[in-house]
């Protein structure tokens, strides 16, 4: 199939996966209304088209967090990728490294850490979710820094798994999840030759350690439920930035005083989100969030955005809101299930290309250059 787009990819995956992998990265939280906002409100953003501003060089690159980036992108920490592709997590690390930008591995991946700085000559990013057992929560952020991770991310929007009716209806969870799963994968020869059994182990690399080495799809959800925190406050995060010495971005903000507290707390950045629309379905869009967020902080933090994001174009209004750099979630997974490290490289392309775009059209030729002046009425 010809590829153009992030959507194109999208299409790519859904041929290519078992139902209930597909709907797992798709899908959203209860009736999807906040992931089809994302969306929308962010195509709604009108942009101002300049002309004859000499936009003959264009450069995308940028420095966030000390380091320099080949563009304002980073691959978003998403569960399970391992699953997608063969050792997926290790494949899309790879893609990103080549290109210039950030990789940030999951709590919940397939790929362990050590496996994903080793496998592609890099220590990615590292996310963590709020666990009820601090002192793995310890042991996780000294192997991150111990393998040189160059940022911490620490997701705070998941206190509790969001109501997500896809996973029950495609097999992911629900009544006899394992026997319809394995009905579908049979359904996909390619995907279960290449993923279900040359992708071995199925196990959650980096809580393998808490789980046995048995651990695996049965025991994701359950883990889920079971060892995230919902009783963690502000103040818990002191021991946070007192153990992580690199940088440490909170992600999951979507309103003002969360923002402002996220930098009292020593945060260094902050991803503006709302998990894809995967947690609380009804919360405001990402887009909408974004520009009183960006006004009360007042450059007090670097501003992350993600949901909804799935062009190059998308990366420009975001930046035009009020962020510094984008988060790229779906975007990848689908590329990375279609065509592997090759479809995450090609997507990365695709969103580079996209931005140029945008940017000589809007009259910019600098990333620093963008900024609300770029939007209609701005």
């Amino acid at each position: 199939m010809i590829i153009a787009s992030a959507a194109d990819f999208r299409e790519g995956a859904r041929r290519r996966l078992p139902r209930f992998l597909f709907d797992y990265i798709d899908g959203g939280a209860g009736s999807e209304t906040t992931l089809h906002r994302n969306g929308a409100d962010l195509s709604d953003i009108m942009l101002r088209q300049r002309v004859l501003a000499d936009v003959g060089d264009v450069r995308v690159d940028t420095r966030l967090f000390g380091q320099e980036w080949r563009l304002p992108i980073a691959l978003a920490p998403v569960g399970l990728t391992g699953m997608y592709a063969r050792r997926g997590e290790v494949q899309a690390a790879r893609a990103a490294h080549a290109r210039g930008v950030p990789f940030c591995l999951s709590t919940v991946s397939v790929c362990p850490l050590r496996e994903v700085a080793s496998g592609s000559g890099k220590a990615p990013w590292f996310q963590l979710y709020v666990i009820r057992d601090r002192a793995f929560m310890a042991d996780l952020i000294d192997e991150a820094s111990s393998l040189g991770c160059e940022a911490l991310v620490f997701t705070v929007d998941l206190p509790v798994p969001g109501t997500r009716y896809r996973d029950a209806h495609s097999g992911l969870s629900g009544p006899h999840a394992a026997m319809r799963r394995a009905l579908q994968a049979i359904g996909r020869p390619r995907w279960a030759w290449d993923v279900g059994v040359r992708g071995r182990p199925h196990i959650l690399g980096n809580i393998a350690p808490v789980l046995g080495e048995a651990s695996g799809l049965s025991d994701f959800m359950g883990w889920l439920g079971a060892n995230f925190d919902p009783s963690i406050r502000w103040d818990d995060l002191d021991w946070i930035r007192s153990r992580w010495k690199g940088p440490l971005i909170i992600k999951g903000i979507l309103d003002t005083e969360d923002a402002r507290q996220a930098a009292l707390v020593g945060a260094d950045g902050i991803v503006v989100s709302n998990h894809g629309g995967r947690q609380l379905d009804g919360a405001m869009s990402t887009a909408r969030a974004l520009p009183a967020i960006a006004d009360a902080l007042g450059g007090a933090l670097t501003i992350l955005a993600d949901s909804g994001v799935r062009s190059g174009l998308d990366v420009v209004r975001m930046l035009a809101l009020g962020a510094q750099g984008v988060l790229i979630g779906r975007a990848w997974v689908y590329a990375l299930a279609a065509a592997g490290e090759a479809g995450v490289a090609r997507m990365l392309a695709l969103f580079e290309q996209e931005m140029r775009v945008a940017m000589a059209l809007t009259g910019v030729t600098r990333i620093e250059q963008i900024d609300a002046s770029i939007l209609a009425g701005g």
